[in-house]
């Protein structure tokens, strides 16, 4: 009987990390990706449109992005989202794309960018551990209800530690990847 309140838990748990893995996409390792600007929000006609929508992203080498637009009247526009948003980029409109030139990441840099991952992933595990509450809270009424024994709950207990605790660690696998990434030279 409670593993009903479980089946709403783990959807809720992938989608943390899920959103986890897309928010690390968006940080700047050492190295150019389309993944850094793709969801850059452009005012295009009145209307926010993320940048993947409305052009091509390429990174011809490991310091540059090239952003080709499919209406050429959007470059000014892009330019512009660029340069606003809170990546610190320096975008250069040469009449056909919007290039930006990645300079190297000083080691002070690449300190901040592990503080900003691991509070990222510091707000994932509160997420867990708030649905974690939420779940057990669940349990523990049924108990009082009488819909499931006291050892029911705690085999539930058990089970939504376990649940828990693998999300947490896949939470650290990520944050480590990211960090070696980031650190790497």
């Amino acid at each position: 009987m409670y593993r009903n309140a479980f089946k709403e838990l783990k959807p809720k748990i992938d989608e943390v990390l899920l959103k986890l893995a897309d928010e690390f996409k968006q940080v700047r390792t050492g190295k150019a990706s389309s993944s850094l600007v793709e969801g850059v929000l452009v005012d295009y006609y009145g209307t926010k449109t993320p940048l993947k929508q409305m052009a091509q992203i390429n990174t011809p080498d490991a310091g540059h992005i090239v952003i080709v637009p499919w209406d050429k009247n959007s470059l000014s526009d892009i330019e512009l989202a660029v340069r606003n948003s809170n990546l610190g980029l320096s975008p250069v409109n040469d009449g056909k794309s919007v290039r930006i030139g990645l300079p190297p990441m000083t080691e002070e840099r690449r300190n901040e960018l592990v503080k900003f991952i691991k509070n990222l992933s510091e707000e994932a595990r509160v997420i867990a551990r708030n649905l974690r509450a939420d779940t057990w809270n669940k349990v523990k009424q049924m108990q009082q209800n009488s819909e499931i024994t006291e050892d029911d709950k705690y085999r539930a207990e058990e089970e939504l530690n376990k649940i828990i605790d693998d999300a947490n660690r896949k939470i650290e696998e990520l944050f480590d990847k990211k960090k070696d990434e980031i650190m790497s030279i």
